[in-house]
């Protein structure tokens, strides 16, 4: 490891304005993303990205990426050109990312649940480049879209030179506040929206974990790297920030080859030694529920961090007590897509002493509780480099002039500095780890002949955390078999309601005359 590389990573932190905010960020740091490409060759023939039969080492990527980014620039994709990523996750989805980094143009994670009607608004509004597509994705491409390949060479007995854009990756000094990627999440007017984040962004966040965690370049040597459990999808956030985090440290990524099965995670916490996971919690209950669980040995997982959706006591007694051997290592934390992931993290200890807990803040961000709400508690906010630049296309913004971000989320902060999210204050359901607007499955509903007012609404789940619930009054004849044909093309699927109510008469107000969704939550109990 050169100590100039070294050098970059470092510990202390100071005042920096950033578009006029002042932001905590490292006095040292990275400042491209594509700077962490360099970081294959230390790594070496170690395996990168596991999935099915298929194994890719750092070496391998290398050469993939080097040979992917000069078919792209040879297209003519260029700085700042916006590609559009469409794809479950896959060896190819991880070099088409940084193949789209080694060239400068900014990677546009498509969420590949979406429906034909999302994604070709979302095509519409991007002023794209290139789509790059999958099988299963490219049949619900609009007709006209310019599309590249795919495919990508992973072949191991290659040595490709590099392009020019990978070799100079280390070096590049660009300014850090330019785009490096688009993540979309669920508004509360149910519109998919394009968070845009910049490289300081992206790279902060990483820099935090990895100085917490002692795993800074310069702290780790070549003996360094676990293999990890990947089960979410790649285009959140969350799989953003692993994949960064994984060629900086020499972590082996293993993917499941399909859907979430309980079984294959854990044959494959066997087969290959796995040492970390991070889950939604509806994966883990089902990984706990499993006749298998005792059968296998699960000795090598030492850390399980669980996200994407409340966590409770309950759960984190369930979870030691149904995996005993990553009592001490049960992290959680806090955050949302428009901050860049993670602004709070909670240790195995606090976690045991403090069940609940969101834990504090990371070295560079700031919380606060807007106090006089309606609610109990504040509304939460945060303010750190990680934070989005904005919406793409969109003026309205969560952050505020003086840099927080409103979060729509309630909680507090005891007098030791842990966050409690008690509740949210935005309209939003959130189904297994999926953020769901019931404004957007509401609009959509609106739009099939015969329903003539729909509520919708997050009623509990076992599994799931919350399932969708729709409420509708519908003409004669309309059943909640048709209305789910008529949603599948206009939604994602996640998003289709599972649970249904349907009525003739009208549906229940308050005293503002608004439909009482409480009232319906209520009742759909009642009735369950």
């Amino acid at each position: 490891m050169s100590t100039t590389t070294a050098a970059v990573w470092g510990h202390e932190t100071g005042i920096e304005e950033v578009r006029g905010v002042p932001l905590l960020t490292y006095n040292d740091r990275p400042r491209n993303i594509g700077s962490l490409l360099v970081f294959a060759d230390r790594w070496g023939e170690r395996p990168h990205i596991a999935q099915g039969d298929k194994v890719v080492t750092f070496e391998n990527l290398r050469n993939a990426v080097a040979s992917k980014a000069a078919e792209l620039a040879d297209s003519g994709l260029g700085r700042g050109d916006r590609v559009l990523l469409l794809g479950w996750n896959s060896p190819e989805w991880i070099i088409n990312f940084w193949a789209c980094v080694a060239v400068g143009a900014v990677p546009v994670l498509a969420n590949a649940w979406w429906g034909k009607s999302e994604l070709t608004d979302s095509i519409a509004l991007l002023d794209l480049k290139l789509v790059l597509a999958d099988k299963r994705g490219a049949v619900n491409l609009p007709a006209g879209t310019t599309t590249g390949r795919w495919e990508c060479d992973t072949s191991a007995n290659r040595a490709q030179p590099q392009p020019q854009p990978l070799a100079l990756a280390e070096s590049e000094q660009d300014d850090e506040d330019a785009p490096a990627v688009i993540v979309f999440t669920s508004g509360t007017s149910g519109r998919p929206k394009g968070v845009v984040l910049s490289h300081r962004s992206l790279l902060a966040g990483l820099h935090m974990l990895l100085h917490i965690t002692r795993r800074l370049p310069q702290q780790v040597d070549e003996s360094t790297g676990d293999a990890g459990l990947h089960t979410g999808p790649m285009f959140h956030i969350g799989g953003v920030q692993t994949l960064i985090r994984a060629i900086t440290v020499g972590d082996t990524l293993v993917m499941p080859a399909g859907k979430f099965d309980a079984a294959e995670a854990l044959r494959l916490v066997e087969e290959w030694g796995i040492t970390r996971w991070s889950a939604v919690p509806t994966m883990v209950s089902r990984v706990l529920e499993h006749p298998d669980v005792h059968q296998r040995d699960l000795t090598s997982l030492r850390s399980i961090t669980v996200g994407g959706a409340p966590v409770h006591a309950e759960f984190l007694d369930r979870l030691r007590a149904g995996l005993p051997g990553v009592e001490p290592r049960v992290p959680t934390g806090y955050g949302l897509t428009e901050n860049g992931g993670q602004a709070t993290a909670a240790s195995g200890r606090d976690t045991t002493e403090r069940p609940g807990t969101s834990g504090r803040p990371l070295p560079c961000v700031e919380l606060k509780i807007l106090e006089g709400s309606d609610h109990e508690d504040g509304e939460i906010l945060v303010r750190s480099p990680t934070q989005m630049i904005g919406y793409f296309g969109a003026d309205e913004t969560p952050i505020d002039a003086d840099g927080w971000l409103h979060t729509g989320d309630l909680g507090r902060v005891d007098e030791d500095g842990y966050l409690w999210i008690t509740g949210r204050a935005k309209d939003m359901i959130i189904r297994g780890g999926e953020n769901i607007a019931p404004a957007g499955v509401e609009e959509a509903l609106e739009g099939i002949p015969g329903v003539v007012e729909s509520a919708v609404f997050g009623v509990p789940h076992p599994d799931l955390g919350e399932e969708v619930m729709a409420a509708v009054v519908v003409e004669d004849g309309l059943t909640a078999e048709r209305l789910c044909a008529e949603l599948r093309p206009r939604l994602a699927s996640f998003a289709i309601p599972s649970r249904w109510h349907i009525q003739h008469e009208p549906l229940p107000t308050n005293h503002s005359g608004k439909i009482d969704k409480k009232a319906l939550a209520a009742q759909a109990g009642d009735r369950a």
